[in-house]
């Protein structure tokens, strides 16, 4: 089975067959064995061996070697080749309209005109279904236009915020 590892941003093709590993191509000596505490491994690496102990986080992991840490993200073939089909889309350039996803009530706006924004920044909140909601930015600018004030009630698909 071939997987990818990012070891704190560097990434390797491991690739394990019934009596072999190979890491980006070259053949490594490795045996990993779990020992009492469900987080500490025995790991035997071309010889030598270590202590090692693995927090997992369903794709995600924290390594600690010899008193170092790591974060190691890992990712099957499959895994791979589905995200590879999920790209994000290109967020237009020029005047750009964050809608409403639901109905709801306007809570706060945090924006005004003329405010840069950031990729991902809350713009506002709406409450709907007695839950806040966080509206973000698709990509950076800056506002030039507020079309809701708060305690408004908007529809869904409502422009909230004009981005330019």
């Amino acid at each position: 089975m071939k997987y990818f590892a990012t070891v704190d941003g560097v990434e390797y093709e491991v690739l394990i067959e019934q009596d072999r590993v190979l890491v980006d191509g070259e053949p490594v000596d490795v045996d990993l064995k779990q020992g009492g505490v469900s987080e500490l491994y025995s790991l035997l690496f071309n010889g030598a061996s270590f202590e090692i102990l693995i927090e997992a986080q369903r794709f995600n992991y924290d390594v600690t070697l010899q008193g170092e840490h790591f974060q190691v993200q890992v990712e099957d073939e499959r895994t791979r080749k589905l995200n590879t089909g999920r790209k994000v889309p290109n967020v237009p350039h020029g005047e750009l309209s964050i809608n409403a996803p639901i109905p709801g009530l306007v809570v706060k706006v945090l924006v005004g005109p003329g405010d840069a924004v950031q990729e991902e920044q809350p713009v506002a909140i709406l409450e709907a279904m007695k839950m806040e909601n966080e509206i973000r930015a698709l990509r950076s600018g800056t506002v030039k236009q507020v079309n809701i004030t708060p305690g408004q009630r908007v529809e869904q698909n409502a422009p909230l915020v004009i981005l330019e």
